[in-house]
């Protein structure tokens, strides 16, 4: 019997030998080609060595490339070659030196510029913001905007959760569709994969059309389940909108049980700024139902709300260039006195990262707030591996105490913020599809920086000598996390 199984071993062995090799060899060939970063190639052949098995699977389910093959298809679509010539139009006006306010217009002509090429994201002017800080202030606001919809409601999120706050926005869809408003709705099928199908019924048999974006399903999965839909995206009428880092979920609201508070911040946006969330919205709205809805309805004439100039930026594996992150690098690129930054998870691209460093080494003052305690162990690690070389390059770094920080915000020199979906790492930057809000103004910024101001009296500043004392296992921990970090 031992013999058997010997020989079984030793015909079963070179095998499993030939089969690792092979799959390490399909890895490198196959990222080569793509001509990738190597530091994403690197990390996937030591997530084969350390694991084989379960590394080949992760990257037939995680590590394939589609920004190429672009999932969404815009090419053709009226209200995406609508957007299109109108930031042409605007670019070609910025090359005669028109120009909108004239002093911030100079100063970020580029940042202006460059959001303009790479995604054609228009800038509009005459909008009024108002900063929603936490899930109250949110909350309030989009349920009572919802209550008064009279045309129509489009609503786009990544978590919709069928709980006490998913259900009372749930309870005024469905009235709302009974007066007849026509509501559509697209929700992650990764970020929802909670809901039930009786949800969905209940929706549409009210009347609704909603739809899971990207369904990770068999034998599709692998193809899909590595780009998520994570942009909060609402529109009303054309004429009210809203973009920033809440899902609709009770914890963004009352907390959890690891979590007291989710500090957050989110955007309600009047103006022309709304008709960029709507064609955004709309693009979506194409991929998960093949209609096109391109009436001028959706895009109402609005009068002038406000004074506010606002550049609505998406972003994701259906463009040619990760706009957002090219922003934010550009943004930090050109500061003049200070950055400003939270964020849930920083795992910055390599261009960010020596952004940040340059910007502080130059004189800058660059401070970064993220949770001291994560809702994922291995992004923590990861945020962390990137601490000691900001310490090292005098940015200032604090861990938030108060809550889980959850905010994605910027301010650049008291005139610039950035506010939306994305998270300052790598899935937020290449492969989700996300949208962020660049605004370009004083008043905004201010009150942002005031927030921000509070945010750091809540949390703990990290000393380069206190923090080069934590123990050698938190070094590995974060050390691994930082390796297969470009991964996650």
């Amino acid at each position: 019997m031992m013999q058997t199984l010997q020989n079984i071993i030793d015909i079963i062995h070179p095998i499993i030998i030939f089969l690792y090799i092979i799959s390490i060899l399909t890895v490198v060939v196959y990222t080569i080609l793509e001509n990738r970063n190597p530091l994403k190639t690197i990390s996937w052949v030591l997530v084969l060595i350390l694991i084989p098995v379960v590394g080949f699977i992760f990257f037939i389910f995680f590590g394939q490339n589609y920004r190429k093959e672009k999932i969404i298809a815009r090419k053709g679509l009226k209200n995406h070659e609508r957007l299109s010539n109108l930031a042409h139009a605007q670019i070609h006006r910025l090359s005669e030196g028109e120009g909108i306010d004239k002093d911030m217009f100079v100063k970020k002509r580029s940042l202006i510029t460059l959001l303009l090429n790479n995604s054609n994201s228009v800038i509009t002017i005459g909008n009024k913001i108002k900063v929603l800080q936490n899930g109250a202030a949110t909350f309030k606001s989009i349920i009572n905007a919802l209550k008064k919809a009279q045309k129509f409601i489009h609503l786009e999120y990544y978590i919709f959760a069928d709980d006490n706050i998913g259900g009372r926005i749930k309870e005024i869809l469905i009235e709302k569709a009974a007066e007849g408003v026509e509501v559509r709705v697209i929700v992650d099928d990764v970020g929802s994969w909670e809901l039930k199908q009786v949800f969905f019924d209940e929706l549409t048999n009210a009347g609704i059309e909603i739809f899971s974006f990207l369904k990770v399903r068999f034998p599709n999965l692998t193809s899909k389940v590595n780009y998520r839909n994570h942009r909060k995206i609402i529109v009303i009428d054309g004429e009210i909108g809203y973009i920033g880092g809440l899902n609709i979920a009770d914890r963004y609201f009352t907390g959890s049980k690891k979590f007291k508070q989710w500090r957050d911040t989110h955007l309600k946006v009047e103006g022309d700024g709304v008709n960029s969330l709507q064609t955004i919205f709309l693009t979506d709205w194409y991929f998960v139902s093949q209609k096109e809805l391109h009436h001028k309805k959706y895009f109402p004439l609005k009068e002038t709300p406000g004074d506010k100039m606002i550049q609505i930026v998406p972003s994701g594996p259906d463009s040619d260039w990760p706009g957002i992150m090219m922003g934010i690098f550009q943004a930090i690129a050109s500061a003049e006195r200070s950055v400003y930054i939270a964020t849930p998870y920083f795992m910055p691209s390599d261009a960010v990262l020596m952004a940040l460093k340059t910007a502080a080494l130059g004189g800058l003052d660059v401070k970064i707030i993220i949770p001291e305690k994560s809702d994922a162990l291995i992004t923590m690690f990861s945020s962390r591996s990137f601490i000691r070389e900001m310490l090292d390059a005098h940015v200032k770094i604090y861990f938030y105490t108060k809550g889980f920080m959850h905010s994605k915000v910027m301010i650049v020199d008291d005139d610039l913020s950035v506010v939306g979906s994305a998270n300052m790492d790598f899935r937020s930057f290449e492969q989700n599809y996300e949208a962020s809000a660049f605004i370009y103004d004083r008043a905004t910024a201010s009150e942002l920086k005031k927030t921000y101001i509070t945010d750091i009296e809540n949390s703990k500043k990290i000393v380069t000598e206190e923090w080069s004392k934590r123990p050698l296992l938190e070094k590995i921990k974060e050390s691994f996390a930082r390796l297969v970090s470009p991964l996650l």
